[in-house]
């Protein structure tokens, strides 16, 4: 490992004049390592996991505290992700459908079982978005369309 600290004056880029980042930066010293490309997919892997990024989970690693202004990332689970999307694109889908049959004069009662089947799917996704976030669903539940009001007896 290398220790190094601020700008290097022998880069025609970055010397002491043409400094562009803040003066009043408190981490000024930097640790670089090598690492094969699978370590470093280890390590990246390990910070995505721990929410947080590479730079603080290191100082974590290394000093037990990742610094007073790092910020925890949520990490996202790919593979719920891309269910998500594609639960939505059904969704939408059928939303679509039920919207152009009621704009071509298609009876409600007819397609109000798909608009219930339409909000049940919303709340399977909402359910694995809670999921890929890692976080507890609330207890609210999900809001179905009530039945039409009966038409006034004459």
């Amino acid at each position: 490992m290398t220790d190094e600290t601020g700008p290097r004056p022998n880069k025609p880029d970055q010397g002491t004049s043409a400094r562009r980042k803040s003066e009043k930066r408190q981490r000024v010293r930097q640790v670089k390592t090598r690492m094969t490309e699978a370590e470093h997919a280890v390590f990246l892997a390990r910070a995505d996991k721990a929410g947080m990024t590479s730079a603080a989970f290191l100082r974590a690693a290394a000093i037990g505290d990742a610094g007073p202004r790092a910020q925890k990332r949520v990490p996202a689970d790919a593979s719920v992700l891309r269910q998500v999307l594609g639960h939505i694109g059904k969704t939408g889908s059928n939303l679509n459908q039920i919207s152009r049959y009621l704009h071509t004069g298609g009876e409600a009662q007819t397609v109000l079982p798909d608009i219930r089947e339409a909000l049940a799917d919303l709340a399977r996704i909402r359910g694995l978005i809670y999921d890929a976030l890692g976080k507890e669903p609330d207890a609210a539940a999900p809001v179905l369309p009530s039945p039409p009001p009966s038409p006034p007896e004459s």
